[in-house]
Order: C-alpha cells, then structure tokens, then sequence
C-alpha cells in the first residue's frame, strides 16, 4: 500500500475550503473607491455564501451604470451589483439576494434606496431603523419586497 506524501495530505486537507469558494455566488460589485460601508456590505456578503469582487468607479460613471442598469432615480443608494442576471441596489441583505435568486422573478433586482441606519454594512441590525427592500419592476415600477422593522 502506498502512503501519502505531505503535500497531497496537505491537498485533502484544503479541498472542503477550495470547493466552499468555488460554491460560493458570484457577485459583480460597482462602488466608489474608500466607501467603508460598500466594504462592509461585501463582508455581509461574504460571510453568506457570496464571492464579491468589487470595482471601483468614478461617481459620475457610477451613477451612468445604475440608470443604465434600470435603476430607477428614486432608487439610488451608493453601491451597486451584479449576480447572475440581477441588479443589487444598496444595503440589500444576503438573504433577500438569496430569495430573489431561487424565486426568479421576471424583474431587474432588488433596491435599498438611500442607506438605512442598520441594513447591511450600515450598523448593528439590533439597534436598525425600520427600512424596506424593493423589487425592481423591467417598467421601473416597483413593490415592496421585504420589510425590515424597528427592534422593540
């Protein structure tokens, strides 16, 4: 019987950690350059199963990209993503990414307009301002996708 060698032990030991990341979802983040709540939404991303790969952008060019992306003005928060077919606008939780993803709506994604005290990357969740997460119609139209309330 043959015995393994440190390096293919070392192999074995790092596939579950290679297969999580090849599991993960891949999403396409388009932010401002130093924005550390756009970092600290992509963490929250992260620690749920996502890949964010983040670019920087110009506000200007930014801005271009979301309306050009069917995000309706009224819409608008400060980062804005991409996951397999969707536009993410704001402070979007993993979880709402995750239902829109298995439901598949026929719509352009999901918003957080503004940036609510609380969402993702905006503060603690146990002290948040109430908020709501909404679904982006291909009209520009939109409804209510997830309320988000305030702690008692």
């Amino acid at each position: 019987m043959k015995r393994f060698t440190p390096a293919l032990a070392i192999a074995f030991a790092l596939l579950p950690a290679a297969q999580a990341v090849a599991e993960a979802i891949q999403i396409d983040v388009r932010k401002t350059n130093g924005c550390g709540c756009c970092l600290s939404w992509m963490k929250h991303l992260e620690e749920n199963g996502f890949a964010p790969m983040g670019e920087d952008m110009f506000g200007g060019s930014l801005v271009r990209f979301k309306l050009d992306n069917g995000v309706p003005q009224r819409m608008v928060s400060c980062h804005t993503a991409l996951v397999d077919g969707y536009v993410i606008e704001g402070h979007v939780s993993a979880a709402d990414i995750q239902r829109l993803l298995e439901d598949r709506p026929d719509a352009v994604g999901l918003a957080v307009p503004g940036m609510p005290y609380g969402s993702p990357g905006m503060g603690p969740e146990d002290d948040r301002e109430a908020y709501d997460v909404f679904l982006i119609h291909e009209d520009g139209s939109t409804e209510v996708y997830t309320s988000y309330s305030a702690p008692d």
